[in-house]
């Protein structure tokens, strides 16, 4: 379980006001000046790592509960029909100027799926420019719809449709 940590701001009186004392040997020493009002948080190796390692708990926990989800929507008695996926390319534009991007396009599928439970993986993207992120939205049974993020002008990507069968 993560260890959460309540952060203070380091607040002096006055603020932002430090001294500066020439130690005589061409290097001088910078201390706060002022009262402590509070004492702040410390920023250190434990309480950064503390949060990294929440992070990536939090990643696993969410990556977990998506596939119990997915295999709970799925319903797929046979483990062939699981396996069954559709592998595809779509090239999306954008002729929007930064930061505006008109590069969603939708995505037929070659063989209608029985219910909206499938995953769209994507596999590959290439571009030039920055992509961003790439979303997949607007899941039908007979198809989706992508759309990049970034400022680039063409991406192309590379996609898997797995499950979606009763």
């Amino acid at each position: 379980m993560y260890d959460w940590t309540y952060w203070l701001d380091h607040v002096t009186s006055p603020s932002n006001c430090f001294r500066i004392v020439d130690n005589g040997d061409g290097t001088v020493t910078i201390t706060m000046a002022g009262t402590v009002m509070q004492q702040g948080t410390p920023q250190d190796q434990t309480r950064f790592n503390n949060i990294e390692g929440g992070i990536v708990d939090a990643h696993a926990a969410s990556a977990l509960l998506l596939n119990f989800a997915r295999q709970l929507g799925w319903r797929v008695d046979d483990l062939e029909t699981a396996t069954v996926q559709e592998v595809g390319q779509k090239t999306l534009t954008n002729s929007e100027t930064f930061p505006f991007n008109n590069s969603k396009s939708s995505v037929a599928l070659a063989n209608a799926r029985d219910n909206k439970n499938y995953i769209v993986v994507i596999a590959d993207v290439t571009g030039t420019g920055n992509v961003g992120e790439i979303e997949v939205t607007d899941r039908l049974v007979n198809g989706f719809k992508l759309a990049f993020t970034g400022s680039a002008k063409n991406v192309t990507v590379t996609y898997a449709v797995i499950g979606g069968y009763d």
